[in-house]
């Protein structure tokens, strides 16, 4: 592992909407949302680093609590994140939500797809450097669905809790699988959400009996490096606390809800330990809480999501939960990086840490010493404790200055500064004078120099300032007056708008007034339907009955008239009973008609009603349509209002600004002016000045243009002279980039070569290993050949000796007789086939030697080789060294002709070097105000070449202005570059 550093435990609190129960029982909504860490509750504020509002989305929720911690467990840290609140507060819509939904699914499933994607990402971008085709990431998802309350997990039994050999706590026995892709992770999730416990209250449909923890444990390994890290990211989805009396637990869900209530509690008092800083910290009274103890002040980056409800009925849980969450802020993990180190950087860390030790005691030795020597009551000198200390300070850490610090007493530090402060006095009283002079004599130059420089820049600029003032002040005027042309154009459709906006309120108000009405008549109608339909349904209900009664008499009249007369009586009284039955006939068929018609008249009935709710709805809908549009053309209407008003303060505003403006403007006017007035005088001056110069400059035209001529004809000379060196080190420079190449080219043709003979040799080398393969192969071969010799012998033989056993007298059927030809025969293609592979592999064996043998000599050849090209490399080396000496030695040569010729011009170089004129402060205004220096080179041959070889417009643009401060210097100029000077 990695240097350890601390970090504070991250707490997102989350709010979720209003369900339907509380709507409907009329809850009020407490929490109020002061920016994105602070919440408001019954008047107190709670901070936490983020508050997440009802409306926020899954996706929202994922980006600010659970994103950066995936980065990191990649990284190899360790992270968990785990949703606590109470029962129906969104625990689990949080870390799971709608799991195969996109937009709706929690932090669990979007992990598991991040991690593939953050992997990807890693290969795509590392692609272009070696490490990426050899670095091997292996991914293992363990998944341990905890149900911590009734000791169940997937195998169904109680899973003890133990220690690793870092003292990690694990849960031994819980169910393992490595995945591959999202999808498989997916396929684990649902299994572990199979075995979870769901139950129904009062306060929750969906209430989860037990805790969930999601372990994903990443491992990964760089193969090139060696380097190894490790992550483990803990996903904990804990059951909601509940009080009993708003739950209405009963039974077996009453003993899980104090389970619950239990393990909360010893989570509770873990993070009251931890904040309090108390010594003992009781991970042990839970197996959740053992399970998560490195989450909580250990080694991981933990995040804790509150899950609030925001109703004034669960008021006192709500607080409970932010308290809880402000408790667990305070909570310090110290973090650090999974890493196996390697063997070389254990060795390396074993140095520096010897190193330290080194430094350390050396340190300690001389502090003993300096010890001894203040207790001896020797003193040191000042600079000397001071040069120690500075030592010591530069060397080592802040740490070790600390305990140097603490060694020494306050009164070394007192006479250390004491002395350093007296050296100090002292060496500034001996510089002092100077300074004085020095300052005082630069900033009167500084003066001379800077006034009139300062002044006419000055000048210029506020001109120039002044001139884009005023192009920009009439730039905002005009924008000014389009800004409010286009406010009063917007002022008018808006109240254009506003009319025909209220217009049509009225005309909804008036059809919202008319649909009332109907809806009313509706109403009244529909009542009216349901009590005629309601008459008409008893009736129907009456008839239905008396049929049935009428229908029971017949039956049993019929039955007594059977049961009395005989068969005899029967035929005598034929005639009456068919008279009666004509006469129930009849009766019955006209209740069933009528029974008919009244079936009908209710199904009418019904129909009329359906058609009635179904009209009723619908106006119901246009009602509340109306209502909707109503808010909103309101709401428009006053965001109208608003914004008029604010146009008005603009427009009031823009117009008092474009007033300060022109007056501002008309003062800018007047300084102009004035400073054109100032301007137009220095110019005068300047004028004067430049008559002066040109009659002291037509003085020296003459001296001049006599120098140049003499010089010009020893430029020509020199030129010559040079020409001639140059061809002359043109061709050495020729030759030798010649001889080069050839080199150069021998060097490739060895190195083609070499390459050749170690490709041959690689294949020497392959085709030796493909022997020894062969080899092996045959030798395997040969034993499975003798092996199934062996067994087709024994076979053999077992079966003939069964063959005479059974018919000793006869030596066996016919069958067997061919039987026994066909294994023979076998028998001998076998031995045949063994016999040729033994002479192939001794032709092989005798076949090496000669190989080894050309390998070898191969070998030498490359070695040979690679002698010669490094003996030609040498004298390539040497080669190049000899002409860099011989150019050299030319170029020296060169250089000592040049300066040999040059010795008998001194005399007129002098005379060129900086015949100075120095003119008054005034002339700064000339040629726009800055001075000119014209420099004339005191090398007057090679100034004469330049100038006959170039245009005279060329050589004229060679000449530099700089900007002088007070004075400016003119050197003499050659005569025939001054008119052309005048005419610019």
């Amino acid at each position: 592992m990695v240097d350890a550093a601390e970090c504070g435990v991250k707490v997102m609190c989350r709010f979720r909407p209003l369900n339907e129960s509380e709507i409907n029982r009329g809850d009020k909504y407490i929490p109020k949302f002061k920016g994105e860490d602070t919440v408001v509750v019954t008047g107190k504020p709670y901070v936490f680093d983020r508050v997440l509002p009802p409306n926020t989305t899954q996706e929202l929720v994922y980006d600010s609590c659970a994103k950066q911690i995936v980065k990191d467990v990649l990284e190899g840290y360790n992270g968990t994140i785990f949703a606590y609140g109470q029962t129906s507060s969104g625990k689990t819509h949080t870390m799971e939500g709608k799991l195969h939904d996109p937009d709706h699914m929690g932090i669990i499933p979007r992990i598991a797809q991040d991690i593939f994607d953050h992997i990807y990402s890693m290969d795509e971008n590392l692609e272009f450097h070696i490490k990426v085709k050899t670095r091997k990431i292996i991914i293992k998802y363990v998944i341990n669905k905890i149900n911590q309350l009734i000791n169940n997990v997937f195998s169904k039994t109680n899973l003890a809790v133990h220690e690793d050999k870092n003292r990690v706590p694990y849960v031994k026995g819980c169910t393992e699988r490595f995945v591959s892709s999202p999808e498989e992770v997916m396929d684990v999730i649902d299994d572990g959400k199979a075995n979870r416990h769901v139950a129904v209250t009062n306060m929750n449909e969906h209430s989860s009996r037990s805790h969930s923890i999601f372990l994903i444990n990443i491992k990964q390994e760089n193969v090139e490096t060696e380097k190894k890290l490790s992550g483990k990211l803990y996903l904990v989805d804990l059951a909601g606390s509940e009080k009993v009396s708003k739950t209405g637990a009963e039974g077996a869900v009453l003993d899980e809800a104090k389970n619950i209530n239990k393990s909360l509690s010893a989570l509770g008092n873990v993070i009251s330990a931890l904040a309090e800083g108390t010594t003992h910290v009781p991970y042990r009274d839970s197996k959740m809480t053992r399970i998560l103890q490195d989450s909580l002040g250990g080694n991981c980056r933990t995040t804790i999501i509150i899950c609030c409800s925001p109703s004034v009925f669960n008021e006192a849980e709500t607080k409970s939960t932010l308290m809880f969450g402000q408790r667990a802020k305070t909570i310090k993990n110290t973090v650090s990086v999974n890493m196996e180190l390697t063997a070389e950087e254990w060795k390396k860390k074993y140095e520096k840490e010897k190193e330290k030790n080194r430094g350390l005691k050396v340190i300690i030795q001389r502090l003993e010493n300096e010890l001894k020597r203040w207790r001896k009551g020797k003193k040191e000198r000042a600079h000397s404790l001071a040069r120690c200390f500075i030592s010591y300070s530069s060397s080592y850490s802040s740490s070790l200055l600390r305990t140097y610090s603490l060694s020494l007493s306050l009164s070394v530090f007192f006479s250390l500064s004491l002395s350093v402060s007296l050296s100090l006095f002292f060496s500034l009283s001996l510089q002092d004078d100077e300074i004085n002079q020095q300052s005082q004599l630069a900033e009167s130059l500084k003066e001379q120099m800077v006034d009139q420089d300062e002044l006419l820049a000055s000048t210029r600029r506020d001109c120039e300032k002044l001139q884009e003032d005023l192009a920009r002040l009439q730039h905002e005027h005009e924008a000014a007056k389009e800004e409010v042309k286009e406010v009063l154009q917007a002022l008018e459709e808006l109240a254009v708008n506003y009319d025909q906006k209220s217009q049509e309120v009225e005309q909804k108000g008036r059809s919202n007034n008319q649909l009332n009405e109907e809806l009313t008549q509706k109403s009244t109608l529909l009542s009216s339907v349901e009590r005629e339909l309601a008459a008409l349904q008893e009736m129907s209900g009456h008839h239905k009955k008396r049929s049935a009664e009428i229908f029971s008499m017949l039956l049993r009249d019929i039955n007594e008239i059977g049961s009395i007369i005989g068969t005899s009586d029967l035929k005598a009284s034929h005639t009456a009973m068919e008279e009666e039955f004509t006469m129930a006939r009849l009766y019955i068929s006209k209740m069933k008609s009528e029974v008919k018609s009244l079936v009908n008249r209710s199904k009418q009935l019904e129909g009329a009603q359906a058609e009635t709710a179904r009209k009723i709805q619908a106006n119901e809908k246009e009602l509340a349509s109306c209502q909707l549009l109503i808010s909103q053309l309101q709401a428009k209407i006053k965001s109208l209002t608003d914004y008029m008003q604010n146009v008005e303060q603009k427009k009031r505003q823009l117009e008092e600004s474009q007033d300060s403006l022109m007056e501002e403007l008309a003062k800018l006017h007047a300084q102009v002016m004035d400073k054109e007035k100032e301007h137009m005088s220095r110019m005068k001056d300047a004028e004067e000045m430049k008559i002066a110069l040109e009659e002291q400059m037509e003085t020296h035209r003459e001296a001049h243009q006599k120098q140049l001529s003499r010089l010009r004809d020893e430029i020509d000379e020199k030129q010559r002279i040079l020409d001639d060196l140059n061809q002359a080190l043109e061709l050495e420079q020729k030759k030798l980039l010649s001889d080069y190449d050839k080199l150069r080219k021998e060097e490739e043709e060895k190195d083609r070569k070499l390459q050749k003979l170690v490709l041959l040799n690689e294949k020497r080398e392959q085709a030796r290993e493909d022997l020894k393969g062969l080899e092996e192969t045959v030798a395997k071969e040969l034993q499975m050949l003798h092996n199934l010799r062996k067994l087709f012998i024994d076979e053999l033989n077992t079966r003939v000796s069964r063959s005479v056993e059974l018919d000793p007298e006869e030596g066996g059927s016919l069958a067997q007789k061919q039987k026994i030809i066909f294994l023979e025969n076998n028998l001998e293609q076998l031995t045949k086939v063994h016999k040729q592979l033994v002479r192939d592999n001794a032709e092989l064996r005798c076949e090496l030697p000669k190989l080894e043998k050309r390998l070898r000599a191969t070998a030498e050849r490359v070695k040979a080789l690679e002698a010669a090209l490094r003996e030609a490399k040498e004298n390539a080396m040497r080669d190049r060294k000899r002409y860099q000496q011989e150019v050299d030695r030319i170029k020296e040569a060169v250089k000592a002709k040049n300066q040999a010729r040059r010795s008998h011009t001194a005399q007129i170089g002098q005379l060129q070097s900086c015949n100075l004129i120095t003119l008054n402060s005034t002339a700064q205004n000339f040629s726009g105000g800055s001075g000119v220096i014209f420099y004339f080179s005191k090398s007057l041959r090679a100034q004469n070449k330049f100038i006959r070889g170039t245009s005279f417009r060329k050589t004229a643009a060679l000449l530099k202005i700089w900007p002088t401060k007070k004075r400016f210097c003119l050197p003499v100029l050659c005569p025939f570059l001054y008119p052309w000077f005048l005419c610019q």
